[in-house]
């Protein structure tokens, strides 16, 4: 067995088609993301005034300014609230972005928010990046699925959690739930 177990092939050769589908060289366009642009889908992210937060790998010396989550093929309808915000590793609440009222979130788009102050990581590590929309019509978000845990060490790729919540995210991310969806989060 080698270090790579029982794979005998290139890994260059063999990870190639990652080279067209990846995004750009991190030192170059700063940006961290919790899943590859390839095999997404629409993913119900949560209810309303519910948030999702998905685990983000950062790495320490990080600054993490802005979050951006994608639109699905539903949009906002009618929303009164929406944030995004970024927890560490123990869910506690690191900074979050400006409450989004009633600003129109369309489908297929993009939505870039910064969050009120850069975050500096200072610790790798698996941290969270979270969405809450209170509307009549959550958006789907793009996505993909993901497997509950099943070893003890391992974290929940999406999680729900709170109820009710409007334009503040909570200080922490209190009693998260498991979620088979996983909405695609880009840190930059």
């Amino acid at each position: 067995m080698t270090l790579l177990g029982t794979f005998r092939g290139n890994p260059r050769n063999d990870l190639g088609w990652l080279n067209s589908a990846g995004r750009p060289d991190p030192d170059v366009a700063f940006h961290r993301a919790n899943l590859p642009r390839v095999g997404l889908d629409d993913v119900a992210a949560a209810a309303t005034g519910v948030m999702c937060s998905v685990a983000l790998y950062l790495a320490d010396g990080d600054t993490v300014t802005s979050l951006t989550f994608i639109s699905g093929g539903t949009a906002a309808g009618t929303p009164t609230n929406y944030f995004f915000a970024l927890y560490n590793t123990a869910g506690a609440l690191l900074g979050q972005t400006a409450d989004q009222l009633t600003a129109a979130w369309a489908a297929d788009t993009a939505k870039t928010l910064a969050l009120s102050a850069p975050v500096r990581v200072t610790k790798s590590g698996v941290y969270y990046a979270a969405v809450s929309v209170t509307a009549t019509t959550v958006p789907t978000l793009i996505g993909t699925t993901g497997a509950k845990p099943i070893l003890t060490s391992e974290v929940a790729l999406a999680q729900t959690s709170g109820s009710g919540l409007t334009g503040t995210a909570p200080a922490t991310i209190a009693t998260p739930a498991f979620k088979r969806a996983v909405p695609l989060v880009i840190a930059t």
